[in-house]
């Protein structure tokens, strides 16, 4: 599938450029003329940073929903392995379907005791990551808000993982609940940082300037329907904090459902959703199991925040994507 670059005749002209060198990048023919490209492009082009296809709500049907993704427009998917279980599922994956699903190599801090249990089983996660298909390291971090792992072996599992990243030259998703600070203590150990991703943000807008003040990048879900604060993801994009060039787009299936209803959210935001999308989204994805092809339907949301068009964010973040991924 491709992306509707060309939406009217000026969208055309803007983003002409830059949309043919995404395209050839994500494999799509672009040997037509920019008249025809109107006609030819039908869906956003966009990259799924972050989706949980490991889980088992998805062991009957994978092939489906992969196949919606890509009838929805979304070229690729990171697989984001939680554990070391995990990891080599999403390395699998990656193999299994190759050019459309790549893998992250993560431990989830709710999994870092499994590590301190089982030192042995570091050297199977370090192999795992390595492997080619493995495009980053993480989701690691901090996570206050549970106590599945205690505080002192997050940080010791997170600085590991910190270490693997720079080894490795991968970029890093960082998972952060009610932890900032120590989460910024612990990078600010390293010299030579990989690129920095802030996986699912649900912070503050104070927070999220904290992590663009060093270039981190951020990395939003449809959890931007739940927000109703006057301080947070909205804010964020509403107000300029989060510029374009730092951000991510992902759904966090099978969580995070993108509720188009909910009664907070703007009329012109909800105005702002094109037919194609709500229809992949209410046909296919509930509360119980949110699916990649919801993705259009978060950039349009995104887009109506920021007043751009929804064009503009799809090139932008599946750019974004590209090169944080290392992706062709």
């Amino acid at each position: 599938m491709a992306q509707s670059i060309a939406g009217t005749a000026s969208a055309a002209n803007t983003s002409a450029g830059a949309g043919l060198s995404l395209a050839g990048s994500l494999g799509i023919g672009v040997d037509l003329d920019l008249v025809d490209m109107k006609h030819c492009f039908e869906n956003l082009i966009v990259i799924d940073a972050g989706a949980n296809l490991t889980n088992k709500k998805y062991s009957r049907d994978l092939e489906s929903v992969i196949q919606r993704a890509k009838d929805a427009g979304v070229q690729k998917i990171m697989v984001p392995g939680t554990s070391v279980k995990s990891s080599k599922e999403a390395l699998r994956l990656s193999r299994i379907y190759p050019d459309i699903i790549y893998s992250t190599a993560g431990i989830h801090p709710h999994d870092s005791k499994s590590i301190i249990e089982e030192p042995n089983t570091w050297f199977e996660f370090e192999h795992i990551a390595a492997s080619q298909e493995c495009v980053a390291i993480g989701p690691c971090g901090l996570d206050y808000q549970r106590d599945f792992s205690e505080p002192e072996a997050q940080k010791e599992i997170f600085e590991k993982q910190i270490h693997l990243a720079c080894q490795l030259n991968k970029s890093l998703l960082i998972h952060e609940r009610s932890a900032q600070q120590d989460v910024l203590d612990i990078l600010d150990k390293f010299e030579n940082l990989p690129p920095v991703i802030i996986r699912g943000f649900m912070g503050t807008a104070d927070e999220a300037v904290e992590y663009l003040n060093r270039r981190f990048y951020i990395s939003l879900t449809g959890y931007l329907c739940k927000d109703k604060s006057d301080s947070g993801v909205r804010k964020l994009l509403e107000n300029g904090t989060l510029p374009i060039d730092r951000l991510l787009v992902e759904t966090d299936s099978p969580f995070m459902y993108p509720n188009t209803r909910a009664s907070k959210l703007p009329q012109h935001v909800k105005t702002g959703i094109t037919e194609r999308s709500l229809l992949y989204l209410h046909r296919y994805c509930t509360f119980q199991r949110n699916e990649p092809c919801s993705l259009p339907a978060i950039v349009e949301m995104i887009a109506a925040f920021m007043k751009k068009t929804p064009d503009e964010v799809a090139l932008a973040t599946a750019f974004n994507a590209l090169k944080l991924f290392g992706l062709s």
